[in-house]
């Protein structure tokens, strides 16, 4: 399992929000390039951004610190908030970022995101699929930062974009996002029963390594942390362990 530590951004600054509430947030006095820095040291390959003023305004807010990131970490990129056209994608790709990843606009612009898969490729394209689980267990996707609640279903989302060679998906239960709870492991064990051949991306509660040991052990193929590591609750020597083979 691949370890990809996470920066979300708002204003330029290193935060994090717990369960998607834009008021609920937490700053870290950390400059991204120097914390992405520090991870390349100690051999992650990827990093996963987040620009949550784009997430919740619907266009690039930190595009400039973003790209400086893709060109000069060292790592690749997989970047998301705010991808909601042609445009935006293509600017992170050509500006260096190695994959984008797509939320509101998979449910909300179906046929546009089929076309990118086509346009871009299976690989270079992410769905970042953001859950709630209703009363009867089944988990609904979330749009606009986490801030609207739709009907759709998590296995209808995916089904949508079967025929493009869907490869990618970065599922996230919000209830757990940043509150250190725990990640949703019957989840993505379903996950993983439904769609064996996608490559998920585990997302939300991871607390320490123990949690990230139960993640590999149910097969999952990566997983994000983001909180988990900006404070230290997995340690440089058991993220290390994660990063080098």
């Amino acid at each position: 399992m691949i370890l990809i530590p996470s920066i979300d951004l708002r204003g330029g600054r290193c935060v994090r929000l717990l369960q998607g509430n834009f008021s609920a947030e937490t700053v870290y006095d950390l400059d991204p390039a120097e914390l992405a820095a520090r991870y390349r040291a100690l051999g992650a390959t990827w990093l996963h951004v987040v620009d949550l003023d784009g997430a919740r305004q619907g266009e690039l807010g930190n595009r400039s610190q973003i790209l400086q990131l893709a060109n000069t970490s060292e790592l690749r990129l997989q970047v998301g908030g705010g991808v909601r056209s042609e445009a935006t994608v293509r600017t992170l790709l050509q500006g260096g970022v190695a994959r984008v990843v797509v939320g509101s606009a998979a449910l909300e612009d179906t046929a546009a995101v089929q076309q990118w898969f086509a346009d871009f490729g299976s690989e270079r394209v992410c769905l970042a699929l953001d859950v709630r689980i209703d009363a009867l267990g089944t988990p609904r996707v979330h749009t606009r930062g986490w801030t609207e609640a739709t009907a759709v279903s998590l296995w209808e989302a995916i089904d949508r974009f079967a025929l493009q060679g869907l490869r990618h998906v970065l599922c996230t239960d919000i209830a757990r996002d940043g509150a250190l709870a725990g990640p949703s492991i019957d989840l993505y064990a379903e996950c993983l029963r439904r769609y064996p051949h996608i490559a998920w991306q585990a997302s939300g509660g991871v607390r320490h390594h123990a949690d990230l040991a139960q993640l590999s052990a149910v097969g999952m193929p990566a997983a994000v942390s983001g909180k988990a590591l900006l404070e230290g609750r997995i340690t440089e020597s058991e993220a290390r362990a994660w990063w080098v083979a």
